[in-house]
């Protein structure tokens, strides 16, 4: 498989291995509990390399669900490559600002990716999977370093997220209306859920049957691309139908038997097409299928009964365009809980991560974001929690200052409900508790095995 090359790749390829564990202090004038736990909702602050090697003692392989939303690189971020690795070229990236005039900065964003990418993916479980947003400034290469650690077999999709519908203003020949979520699972196959279908979905079942359960009319005949005889020849067969006994069955036999007709899948212009069902499965589920005739083609077809179930799930198309998921949303929500709106560029909207949640966890899940930002992830979880009755947890890692300030103080309005909101969700809160944690001190391995700096019997 290709591999993509950058500047200082061979000595981060496995720095990851070499980042020395870390306590993790408690601190409970910050937290929003009565017992700070490691297993309660968490709020972390420090570096999220050297947090996220600390979470692996305790979590390792028991996430189901990773989203982060790392820099976009775009030159404008003022990000600092603040990694420590043992190479003369790397220390001297160390503090400096990467900006546009920056030559080497997507050589700079891509070390500090890799690292983080593959202790993320040993703390994701083996059916979970990971979201990350990105845009147009490192979707490729992002994509290469993606399919490199967590193996190309394990791409499940790259989706396009219309945030700004108006196009970006600064653009300067085509506007951009959208960002990336890609999406990686680790070997297992996910459990992913889906969502409940909307209204435009179940309006489509008018039909009900003698029990009551709404249904919908599908031609078993296959439209679209491939759709002829000859392109599928073992789903060519013959229905036989008795219009005055309505014996109706599937068979292979070109003989039609006295009383009965014969059809065919037969295309708009008269040529024989195919069935979407094979033999045996038609045979298996003759009770869902009936013969119709079609008057304007003066021809007869089977239709498929296609029912709705209460517990069924809508899978994602690879272009989500829900209002909600617009930029702009995340701002007017940031503003609603009591912020300025200048105290975090761009937060990202709770709908957005709600949905994906809702597609890819169940009401136990963990859920962890090492670039937690304003704590838009947590904001999702907790309502989400509160609409369906679930028990999933947050892990929230922000190294800079505005953690306790923004990050968790998000959090905490959201539990405790913001009385000045308009929305009533905002207003009433939605309960729940967090712990917050810094990072603390290394843990050398010497020093455990000599008895030095040993954590009080309290503090273990």
């Amino acid at each position: 498989m290709p591999t993509l090359q950058f500047k200082g790749k061979t000595f981060v390829q496995n720095h990851h291995l070499a980042v020395k564990y870390h306590q993790l202090v408690p601190k409970k004038e910050l937290s929003l509990t009565d017992k700070v736990s490691l297993h309660d909702n968490l709020i972390i602050q420090g570096d999220n390399l050297k947090a996220l090697k600390a979470l692996l003692p305790s979590y390792s392989g028991k996430i189901k669900c990773i989203y982060i939303d790392p820099p976009y690189n775009t030159g404008n971020e003022n990000w600092i490559y603040s990694d420590n690795v043992n190479s003369p070229m790397l220390k001297e990236w160390l503090g400096q600002v990467v900006d546009k005039e920056d030559l080497t900065r997507h050589d700079k964003w891509l070390c500090m990716m890799m690292p983080r990418l593959k202790l993320l993916r040993e703390l994701l479980s083996e059916d979970g999977a990971i979201f990350i947003s990105i845009d147009n400034n490192e979707i490729h290469r992002l994509r290469s370093l993606m399919d490199e650690v967590f193996g190309e077999a394990n791409f499940v999709t790259q989706i396009a997220n219309i945030n700004n519908p108006k196009g970006r203003s600064d653009d300067k020949y085509v506007p951009t209306a959208h960002e990336y979520v890609l999406v990686y699972k680790n070997p297992l196959e996910p459990q992913l859920y889906g969502w409940q279908p909307e209204e435009k979905v179940t309006k489509r079942y008018r039909k009900e049957d003698e029990n009551g359960e709404k249904w919908r009319e599908i031609d078993l005949r296959k439209t679209g691309d491939s759709d002829l005889k000859e392109d599928r020849e073992n789903l060519f067969y013959y229905f036989l139908y008795n219009k005055k006994t309505k014996e109706f069955f599937p068979t292979r036999e070109e003989q039609i038997p006295k009383g009965f007709i014969q059809i065919k899948p037969l295309r708009e212009d008269g040529k024989e097409g195919r069935w979407r069902w094979e033999l045996k499965t038609s045979e298996n589920n003759i009770k869902r299928l009936y013969p119709k005739l079609m008057p304007q083609r003066k021809v007869w077809s089977i239709f498929e009964k296609d029912y709705f179930e209460i517990d069924e799930r809508i899978k994602p198309t690879t272009a989500w365009t829900k209002k909600e998921f617009n930029s702009e949303r995340g701002t007017e929500t940031f503003i609603e809980l009591g912020f300025d709106k200048n105290d975090f560029p761009k937060p990202k909207p709770v709908g957005l991560i709600k949905h994906i949640l809702e597609f890819a966890t169940d009401k136990n899940s963990i859920i962890l974001d090492s670039f937690a930002g304003s704590g838009t992830t947590a904001h999702a979880v907790l309502e989400l929690n509160k609409e369906d009755g679930g028990n999933r947890k947050f892990i929230l890692v922000e190294q800079e200052d505005y953690a306790n300030t923004i990050t968790a103080e998000r959090v905490r309005r959201v539990i405790k409900g913001v009385k000045t909101a308009k929305n009533e969700d905002l207003k009433k809160g939605t309960g729940g508790t967090f712990s917050y944690f810094e990072l603390g001190s290394t843990i050398e391995m010497e020093s455990l095995l000599k008895g030095k700096n040993l954590p009080s019997f309290k503090e273990f």
